[in-house]
């Protein structure tokens, strides 16, 4: 009877949005992004479209908690390439250690890309040093600044 209680216990604080989430749902199309609850509190009641954009919003006022996701979505690739190229544009600091994380983030094969070409531009430098590695692929991203001027919209 006790697990039985444990259980209804556990279902309603999940529902009430009492416990954090660090994954999408098992059947999302993003199933395979993961993160660390840690870093991001992410409620159990949230729709996924509601957990992406928190997310993002965590990335885009705290770059360096893009480290903790694992396959990150596109739209979270696209938030780090927001601050990058805000960084560049601004001048206020160099965005290498944010170009390591995204580089990161491409060492597994189940990362969708942001950008068409994003993952073999990183590839192709695979025997370089960081640094020769984020100068091509910030002069990559230059290249696709279009790319940063897409506009979501909710369906």
């Amino acid at each position: 009877m006790l697990p039985k209680i444990l259980d209804a216990l556990a279902w309603a604080s999940r529902a009430c949005g009492f416990e954090t989430v660090s994954s999408f749902p098992a059947r999302h199309p993003y199933a395979r992004t993961h993160w660390n609850p840690a870093y991001f509190d992410i409620a159990s009641d949230l729709k996924p479209d509601a957990i992406e954009r928190s997310i993002c919003d965590s990335i885009s006022n705290t770059p360096s908690v893009f480290a903790y996701i694992v396959n990150p979505t596109p739209g979270m690739q696209r938030a780090l390439m927001a601050v990058i190229e805000t960084r560049m544009r601004r001048s206020c600091g160099n965005p290498v250690d944010l170009v390591a994380m995204l580089i990161n983030a491409y060492q597994s094969p189940y990362t969708q890309e942001a950008i068409p070409g994003l993952r073999g531009a990183i590839g192709r430098g695979v025997h370089d040093d960081l640094a020769t590695r984020s100068r091509d692929i910030l002069a990559f991203l230059g290249g696709m600044h279009s790319a940063f001027d897409v506009i979501e919209a909710e369906a």
